[in-house]
């Protein structure tokens, strides 16, 4: 157990890039833009860590451009259903007894990756799957949802700090716990961040979800979900 407060600075909100012509940011999302339009890709279920395909599939495809399909996805029923349930509730347990800076360090590191490194796949992904132009998808798939995370996690650190007054010969103490169960989130077609926001707060407090997003964004919601285990989210936390 670690015998120190946990802080977190500040943050501050994370800078848009420009993507004005010649700029290298131009360059790589044109890079990023080619190469997920010229692969076509399967989306399963993700359930306790693992992918799960039914055979059931819708496609994904280009809201501007019907004919060019980005992917096909694995449909849930009632089976797949029960067992996202059962995988919520046996990761719970491991993931709720986490120390709460940990769990904090795994969303802090996915929000490093939604601004560094996977940026432009982020952008690239939701520009070709829910119609955006670059500078609509630059300020909230890859800033909106940094900052979200890096807001939520140091906002957690401001909760866990409010704490009952104390009367003579007496020390209140308040604990923060998960809800019981499972935290169900259902995120729209129109912000990938709105997909981050529903997912990621109620895990990062130590609740574990199971997230069904709008048909329309379930390609995005598959490459944040890739970005989530990247950044080291255990198993069965969010299927």
């Amino acid at each position: 157990m670690l015998n120190a407060t946990v802080t977190i600075e500040a943050p501050q909100n994370e800078a848009t890039l420009s993507y004005g012509p010649g700029s290298p940011e131009r360059r790589r999302i044109s890079a990023a833009l080619s190469e997920l339009r010229g692969q076509e890709m399967e989306i399963p279920l993700i359930i306790g860590g693992r992918e799960v395909r039914t055979g059931r599939t819708a496609a994904c495809t280009v809201p501007h451009d019907h004919r060019h399909r980005l992917a096909v996805y694995h449909l849930a029923g009632p089976k797949e259903t029960a067992m996202a349930v059962e995988a919520a509730r046996d990761a719970a347990a491991a993931w709720t007894s986490m120390a709460w800076a940990d769990r904090l360090a795994i969303f802090l590191k996915a929000a490093d990756l939604i601004a560094g490194s996977r940026r432009m796949r982020i952008n690239a992904a939701t520009m070709l799957g829910q119609g955006k132009n670059v500078y609509q998808a630059e300020i909230e798939a890859a800033c909106e949802s940094a900052d979200f995370l890096r807001f939520y996690c140091w906002n957690a650190t401001r909760l866990f700090g409010l704490q009952p007054i104390s009367s003579a010969g007496v020390w209140n103490q308040m604990e923060y716990r998960p809800l019981e169960g499972f935290v169900f989130a259902i995120s729209p077609f129109n912000f990938t961040a709105l997909g981050v926001n529903l997912a990621a707060a109620p895990a990062l407090l130590g609740n574990t979800v199971i997230w069904k997003p709008a048909s329309s964004a379930v390609y995005s919601a598959y490459h944040l979900m890739r970005i989530f285990h990247e950044a080291g989210l255990p198993d069965g936390v969010i299927n």
